[in-house]
Parts: structure tokens; sequence; C-alpha cells
């Protein structure tokens, strides 16, 4: 907690209102100068009582700017009397309040014509709290052809003052752009085709980096949505007489070179955000949990899809790292991990050479630094050096005359004992509340991996977390976002949902609970209830009994995560098929229609709504498998050896209660039998293991299309 300003006894100089809020990134913040409040009634109340417009900052936890901007103005005493006399401040946690955020990043974009970011910086009409000016950080002194912070709050203060009415024309004009956000839905009579798909296979291969991996130049960010995506087309055409072998090279160039880069964490596992240069080697150094679990996820496939050990090396150290190190007592997964420690990015990952020459042994050292350049010119901030893989196992055995296990060997010594080193620093700060949709992603990245390489304590940690959201932060039939020190609260939003779905869904296909999968159908049931636009279709980001702001937002693309919609239209194909719910295919069709003018023209910018596009031409392949325990589990670890992205199995034992219909149909037949599905249409039973491998597709084939009538 920053507490710059004290009195003599070392009490707090100042306390304002966020002194009571769950959020590690609000109470980061209740200590300084600034009369802060949270969002909510009070700070309206009080902008509408005094006339005076509302300030509004939004960040999160590990934003470093952020740190940097509440450093240089919000503990600055002469900058929060500027904003105490002439704002009401309110200060929002962009990961408990991702409504808000939305809002103001689009209407910060249409004000300015600029990109968005955080910190995020804007000025609001006190009675309605529509925006009229912002930006992101702003310096204490000007810079970069950036005003001073308190020469914009003067500035903006005066405008206020003098020229509201002009103001309030601005304010209607943004009003009317918003409404405009979403284009019309395509009709029932247009065609749902493979063209997106091919598209956006071809836009992936235009802007992908032959030389480094990934896609575009520096800053660089994983983007496991579009590797996913990649895969799943290489997968798609393995049966065919070309398969196409160039979706393969570019999905997994990408994971190799990011894997060896210093964006990933190579002594204790987990990736930063992003890379700030085009080869991967020095990240902007936070580590945030939704990265970690969709690259889980597109890591475990790369390696089932391959076989190639380097894949599934990174995805476990993944895996074990989250468990270790970000989940709660409680089951929950933390939020994040600062980029900074000790006022510096990056302070806790780097090392100097002589304490790592100090750490290991001569033979541990002759092959660690060749591994990871220390036998090169530092690469971080001129003195200091940040790990990065520039020599492969087998180079470094040649040249110095071990064997490859030999020296495989020295490295693992070395990085255990640089690692234990490394725990004795000062650790960067953790953002520890628990958010249901970022769990979500762990939770079927550890499902995904669990599966892959057979690993049972990956199942039970990720058993742990879906039963901390169902115990903690289910409630009277609707979710909370978010948790922290035994408070549950805020209306959970499109992605909580969503997202928990189709976790549980990847759960099941590891060891089958009714109970969880009515868990899943009930988290879908109030999607359609009250998120939906029944009108228009696709999801509103809040529910139709979410508190009322100024725009009611339909985010169709992905950003940092995937986009709600992509992945609710995907958890609708894939349960309807499972449950012969029509209902559920229908609400997937409507939002495909919706993003379908989006959909043929950014393919790429919107991968999870092609996930459900691809399961809807190409039907969800379904393997149900009845009969003894001991005997279906058998059937379903064979089948969890082959990567086959459109298929969903579940192995229900023959004693399992309280199943739906269309699985309760399925009735068990002596030791082990198997049901195939292929959308609408099932098959007789299959009576051997041999036989169902006969039956079963591979993935290949031609998508075909969907007609609207």
């Amino acid at each position: 907690m920053k507490t710059g300003h004290r009195n003599k006894d070392g009490t707090p100089k100042y306390t304002n209102h966020l002194i009571e809020e769950t959020s590690p990134y609000l109470q980061d913040h209740a200590h300084n100068p600034v009369d802060w409040y949270a969002w909510g009634e009070e700070a309206f109340k009080r902008a509408r009582a005094e006339g005076k417009p509302i300030h509004l900052s939004v960040g999160y936890a590990a934003c470093h700017w952020c740190h940097v901007a509440s450093s240089e103005s919000f503990e600055d005493e002469d900058t929060a009397r500027l904003l105490n006399d002439n704002f009401i401040n309110i200060k929002v946690d962009r990961e408990e309040r991702p409504d808000i955020d939305r809002i103001y990043q689009i209407a910060q974009q249409m004000l300015t014509q600029r990109s968005g970011g955080w910190p995020l910086t804007m000025f609001l009409t006190p009675d309605d709290q529509r925006p009229f000016f912002g930006g992101t950080y702003f310096p204490k002194n000007p810079s970069h052809g950036l005003p001073s912070f308190q020469d914009v709050l003067q500035r903006v203060a005066r405008y206020f003052r003098e020229h509201e009415a002009a103001l309030r024309e601005q304010n209607a004009a943004l009003m009317r752009a918003f409404e405009e956000l979403n284009p019309p839905a395509a009709t029932a009579a247009t065609t749902l085709s493979a063209a997106p798909l091919e598209l956006a296979r071809r836009r992936l291969a235009e802007s992908f980096d032959d030389a480094y991996g990934g896609f575009g130049g520096a800053p660089k960010f994983p983007h496991p949505g579009s590797i996913e995506r990649l895969l799943r087309d290489w997968r798609g055409t393995a049966g065919d007489p070309e398969p196409d072998l160039q979706a393969l090279y570019m999905a997994t160039l990408s994971l190799r070179r990011m894997g060896e880069g210093g964006i990933y964490d190579q002594l204790g596992g987990g990736f930063s955000r992003y890379s700030v240069d085009a080869k991967w080697m020095i990240p902007h150094f936070e580590k945030m949990l939704y990265d970690n679990g969709s690259l889980l996820a597109v890591y475990a496939q790369a390696a089932l899809a391959t076989g190639d050990a380097f894949y599934r090396h990174i995805a476990i150290d993944m895996a074990e790292w989250a468990m270790r190190e970000m989940q709660s007592p409680e089951g929950g997964f933390y939020s994040s991990f600062d980029a900074d420690s000790e006022g510096h990015e990056g302070k806790f990952y780097v090392w100097e050479l002589a304490e790592v020459r100090g750490a290991l042994t001569a033979e541990e050292y002759a092959v660690f630094a060749p591994r990871f350049g220390l036998d090169r010119p530092p690469n971080f901030e001129g003195s200091h050096w940040h790990l990065h893989i520039y020599q492969s196992i087998d180079e470094i055995a040649a040249n110095t005359k071990r064997t490859s296990a030999e020296v495989a060997a020295l490295i693992d010594s070395a990085r255990a004992k640089l690692l234990a080193i490394r725990q004795q620093r000062v650790w960067p700060a953790r953002d520890d509340k628990i958010l249901v949709s970022w769990n979500a992603l762990m939770i079927r990245g550890l499902a995904i991996a669990a599966r892959a390489f057979g690993r049972e304590d990956f199942t039970a940690a990720a058993t742990r977390a879906l039963n901390f959201i169902r115990s903690t932060m289910w409630r009277d039939g609707r979710l909370l976002a978010t948790y922290k020190d035994g408070r549950a609260h805020l209306n959970a939003y499109l992605d909580d949902y969503a997202y928990l779905a189709d976790a549980i869904l990847e759960l099941q296909q590891l060891r089958f609970d009714a109970a969880e999968l009515a868990f899943a159908k009930d988290l879908l049931e109030v999607l359609l209830k009250h998120f939906e636009d029944r009108e228009a279709g696709g999801f509103f980001f809040t529910s139709d009994d979410h508190e009322v702001l100024m725009h009611r937002s339909k985010s169709l693309s992905d950003d940092a995560t995937p986009a709600g919609n992509g992945i609710a239209a995907y958890a609708l194909v894939r349960m309807g098929y499972l449950l012969g719910e029509t209902r559920y295919l229908d609400a997937a069709d409507r939002t495909l229609r919706t993003a379908w003018a989006a959909l043929e023209k950014y393919p790429q910018a919107h991968t999870s709504l092609l996930l459900a596009l691809e399961e809807i031409l190409h039907p969800t392949e379904v393997v149900i498998l009845r009969g003894a325990k001991d005997a279906i589990e058998g059937w379903r670890r064979e089948l969890a050896k082959v990567y086959a992205p459109r298929r969903l199995v579940l192995a229900i034992p023959a004693d399992a209660a309280d199943l739906p219909p269309a699985l309760k149909d399925k009735v068990p037949q002596g030791e082990a039998i198997a049901y195939l599905c292929r959308g609408t249409t099932c098959s007789a039973p299959i009576n051997s293991l041999s036989a169902l491998a006969q039956h079963l597709g591979d993935g290949a084939g031609d998508v075909g299309e969907v007609s609207g009538a």
C-alpha cells in the first residue's frame, strides 16, 4: 500500500473513500491526498450538488504507467489540491469494472482520434457522466509532446466553466456515434459460409513475422487466439492431399520463439504481457492470469498436435507456475503480478553476471551462459542480463563435448539454484483479487493440459478453482464478478458466464460430473435470459438488470482476452449439439449473423467468433462413452492422445445419475460402449475401441455452408 504522506506517529496523513474497497489497485490509492471516490452514487450525488465535472481515472494494479501517474501526480499535494478544488475524483479498477472501462475507452478514441490505454484519464459532466475530454497518461511536466497534468486540469476546469452549453452539444453527437457502433445483423436469408475462415487464414499469413514468429512488429503480443486458429486450420486439412503445413509452421514457430524468448520467464515459468521488441527478448514484465490461461491451452494443444517435447515443457512449466504462485489456498487464482519491484520495472527478473557466476559451479556456468546469452553483451538497460534462449541443448552439447542429457541436467540444476536466489528478492506486488472470467481461462487451460499430459494434479487444481467459484461467487442463480478478503461482489459480465461455461465443458472431457454440466447449462440460460439482444442477436456485455451506464456495449472483436460473444456462441454450439438443445444453436446462429459484417471484413480480429462459425459449418463431433468407469476411462485416455479440436468426448459411468435427457438416452451396454454423434445425427452403439477409431473423423474435410432458411 502506498502511504507516501505520513503523520509524525507514522499513520497515513490522508485517507479517502477508497479505504473500504476490495481492489488492491483502489486500496493503493486510499491514502493519496486526492479525495478519491469509487464509482457510484456517492460521488455522483456530490458532483450534481456542487456542479463540478468528474475526473475519472481508470487503471489496474500491474500497470506500470498507472504507478508512474500515481507517484508523479496523485501523491503530489499541489496536484491533489487542483483535483479536489475543481473536480469530483473517481478511481476505477478496469479489471473489476470492465464495463466502465470499455465505454470510456471508446469515448476517448472518439474524442481524441487516438488509441486508448491505461491509465485512462477522462472528464465527465456531473449530471449524466458523459465524457467531454480525455486522454491516457499525462506527465507531471511537459514532455514528448504532452502537456503537464496540472496544465490539463486547469484548462479542462476553465473550459467546463466557460463552455458548458457547447459541451452538451458535443455529448449529444457522441451519444449518436455510440448508437451507430453496431452494424445491422445479416438477415436470415444470408448464407453463413467459410469465407471468413479462409480470409482470416490469408490475413494472418500477411501479418506473420517469418523470422521470429508472431504477428506484426514491436510491441509484440502473443495472440493465442490467432495461434489456436492456425492449429485448427492445419488440423482441418490434415486428411487433404495437400494439408495446410504453412498454418502449422506459423503456429509452431510463434510458440517456439515465444517460449525461447524473454517474454517467457525462463526460471519460474509464465509469460509476461507483451514484448517491447520484435524478437520476444525484453518483455513488459507484468504477468497476467488471462494471458497464461490462454497460452497454457494453446501450448498443450501444440504439444498434442506435434508430439514436440518443447511445447510440452513450456505448458507443464506454466501450469506448475500457476498452481505454485497464483492459486489461493481457497482454490481461486489471483489476477496478476506487477511489472515493478522496488520501484523499477524488471528488477526482480534480471541478473548481474557476477551474481550468476557466484551461484553456479564452473560446469553449470559453462552450459548455462551460452544457453541464455550470458556470454553475450548485456541486453537490459546496458548492464544487466534478462534470460533468453540463444543456443539449443544439442549445440551446447556438441561445443562442450557432453551429451545432450548431461547439458540438460546441468541447466536444470543451474535454473533451480538461480530460482532459489530470486525467490529471496523483493517480489513484485501481486494483485490477489479473484476474477471469474480470468479464472475460467486458467481452468480451461489446465483442463486441456491435464487431458494432453495425463496430469491429475492439473485436473485437481482446475476443479478446486471451479468449486471455489460455485461455492463463493454463484449466488441466487447469478455470478458475482470479483472476490477478495472474504467478499464477493459486483454483477458478473458476459465474459464471466461465457468463459466459465466453456471451461466446464473442457473439464467434462477429463471426468464427467453431472452437477457441473448442469451448472454450465445454468450459466447459458442466464446468458439467454439476461444478456441476449433479442432484437438484433448477440449478447450485451452487461445484463439487463445491471447498473444503467451511458451505453450498453456489445463487443464482438477479441482484444487481450477472447470476445465474450465469440466464446458464448462457441459454448452454445457445443452444448446445443451435446444436449440436443436447438435454442442454443439458434442463439449461436443469431450471434454470428450479428457479427457477420465484421467477420466478412476483419475476420482475423474475431477468432473467437470463428470458433463458433467453424463448428456450425462443420458440426461438433460428440463421442459419448458409457459403461464401467475403468473401461471407459481407458477409451477416454486413448482418444485424448489425438489432437481433434472439433471433437467433444465425455466418459459417463453407467451409474451416473441426474443426466439430461440427451445423455440419459445413451444407455450403457456391457463393459464399454460408444455413441458417435455428428451434429444432430448419432450412430448405433459401437462396442469396441478399434471400431470406434474406424468410425471417427480426423477433423479434416471441407467446411460446407449453412443457409439461413
